[in-house]
């Protein structure tokens, strides 16, 4: 198909809309509610062009065969800016955020806004809850994060409400997140493109406890907070800054810099042994994964009968965080009073996790990879040019199938490498599961446990968790995490976050296991000995009374 754009006659495929054609081609349009993946609804206004000497959105608009496409005009400019104007009316007085990684406040710049000649017609309380905050005084009503948790979560805790310039984005009822079905994953804050949804921040309890010389601060990092972080201080995507990100934690006056990936390995002896009874012992099953306390939220509010199929397994951080203040205490004789712990977390609902009641929780503070990129520029700290540090002991040392817990999949794989070998007692040569790897929202697989075959599946992102739940009961071991593409893919972790950078933390996550001498969790020297001096065996009453937990029914309203 021939197309004139911007007065050149180009070859186009049928099929593309006229931003995509523009992308393709370098040409800038300005847009701020295209979500990847979705189909338009073109509500900013922002993207628009000239189709034959007419006005049209260029996201949800389609070129036809000879038609002639204007990107820069007198009359584009004009519109635009009066669009802008609009939907900084609202905004600009209450703006706050950091126009570095904000899209409205960047393109406002770029097209020169500089007066708004509206004044706000609303004021807002600040929707508060233990993971993620809400303010409509930023809300451009441009609907991504309703997008987010309807199409790609398929939770609807959002909507909008009201009409006219009533409309707002809302809890049904005007209820608080907290009341509602939310569950905390945090991927309405990655759609969001002016900051009118975000993390509730502990940084500054965090620099508190850092100045207290009375407490022991420990902290503990995310598998898929390393091959993020260094985004925030321009290094290329997937870049693995470990050593970088301990020094930087060091640097700081962290007391003990530990590894979560340690809690990781210790999660696969829990689980893999919870798994391995079951097998034994005809059920029940699919037996599925909690390592993701979104996922388990979602659980508790939808999906109540899958109580017996949930392992009863804490996630990692918060194993770690009761071994922190326990095995760690009795080691340096420190009364667990006096220890505070920090998670590095790529996730919100870290921090609405260490508040449920029935974990017991040893995790004080949660720090998603954005917060703590803000806590090592408020030291001053150079990432870049930081010499890598290794993790302290005892609750440092990892293995490569830790790390892999970072990306969807990565739980599923490091328990089959341990269940095989605990299973059959014979060694895995093939350590790679590749039917578990990869971006797919629905993955599956099988492998034979002495002579048994077991089949897996694994889901990531909650609409694809509905898709699998309807065929539950082909599976015998199930991973789900809330989080598309899994934590890495986190509503904790730099922006952007999209299926192109998703890809390149994937590669990291999986170049740094290959990249492991010990690739199984089971040996773990540091986890052998923890069970020989603290635990006693996996399954065991110390370690059920340590390392698991307990659900409980929610509401779906």
């Amino acid at each position: 198909m021939q197309i004139t754009l911007d007065k050149r006659q180009i070859k186009v495929e049928e099929g593309k809309t006229i931003l995509d054609i523009c992308k393709e081609r370098g040409i800038e349009i300005p847009t701020l509610c295209i979500f990847e993946g979705l189909k338009p609804e073109a509500r900013c206004r922002l993207c628009l062009v000239e189709l034959n000497g007419k006005l049209v959105t260029s996201c949800s608009t389609y070129p036809h065969e000879g038609c002639e496409v204007v990107t820069d005009s007198p009359l584009i400019k004009k519109h635009r800016m009066i669009n802008a104007e609009l939907l900084m009316a609202d905004h600009i007085a209450t703006c706050n955020m950091d126009p570095n990684s904000h899209d409205l406040c960047k393109i406002i710049e770029k097209i020169g806004l500089t007066r708004i000649r509206f004044d706000p017609i609303h004021k807002y309380k600040q929707d508060l809850s233990e993971s993620v905050i809400r303010d409509d005084n930023k809300c451009i009503n441009c609907g991504k994060c309703i997008r987010a948790c309807g199409e790609i979560m398929d939770v609807h805790a959002i909507d909008f409400i009201n009409r006219g310039h009533n409309e707002k984005v809302s809890p049904y009822s005007e209820h608080k997140l907290h009341d509602v079905a939310c569950i905390k994953c945090g991927q309405c804050v990655h759609a969001c493109p002016v900051g009118a949804i975000y993390e509730r921040e502990h940084l500054y309890e965090v620099v508190q406890a850092l100045k207290d010389k009375k407490k022991h601060v420990i902290v503990q990092t995310a598998p898929s907070v390393r091959v993020a972080l260094g985004e925030e201080f321009g290094m290329p995507q997937g870049s693995i800054v470990t050593g970088k990100m301990v020094a930087a934690l060091r640097k700081m006056g962290f007391d003990k810099v530990f590894d979560t990936n340690f809690g990781a390995d210790l999660t696969i002896m829990e689980e893999g042994t919870e798994f391995l009874k079951r097998v034994k012992n005809g059920g029940p099953f699919p037996m599925i994964t909690t390592c993701c306390p979104a996922w388990i939220k979602f659980m508790e509010h939808f999906e109540h009968k899958l109580f017996p199929n949930m392992s009863t397994c804490k996630s990692p951080h918060e194993m770690l965080g009761n071994l922190a203040k326990s095995y760690y205490a009795d080691k340096v004789g420190l009364n667990k009073k006096d220890i505070v712990v920090v998670s590095i977390m790529p996730c919100t609902a870290k921090k609405f996790e260490s508040t449920r009641p029935e974990l017991k929780s040893d995790v004080d503070y949660v720090l998603t990879t954005r917060e703590l990129a803000k806590l090592i520029r408020t030291y001053k700290i150079d990432m870049t040019k930081l010499k890598d540090e290794k993790f302290d002991d005892p609750l440092g040392e990892s293995t490569g199938a830790a790390l892999i817990f970072g990306a969807t999949g990565g739980v599923m794989e490091a328990a089959l490498r341990t269940a095989y070998e605990l299973g059959t007692g014979k060694t895995l040569k093939d350590v790679d599961f590749m039917a578990a790897r990869g971006t797919d929202g629905i993955k599956t697989g099988s492998v034979d446990l002495d002579g048994k075959t077991i089949k897996f599946a694994v889901a990531s992102g909650g609409a694809n968790i509905r898709k699998l739940l309807k065929e539950k009961d082909k599976y015998h071991f199930i991973e789900m995490m809330a989080c598309p593409s899994g934590c890495i893919g986190g509503g904790g972790q730099p922006w952007p976050t999209n299926k192109a950078v998703i890809k390149k933390r994937m590669e990291a996550i999986y170049a740094g296991d290959k990249g492991f001498k010990l690739r199984k969790s089971h040996e773990n020297p540091s986890i052998k000995k923890l069970y020989k001096e603290f635990l006693g065996e996996p399954g065991s009453e110390r370690a059920h009374k340590l390392l698991h937990t307990h659900y409980h029914k929610r509401d779906r309203f």
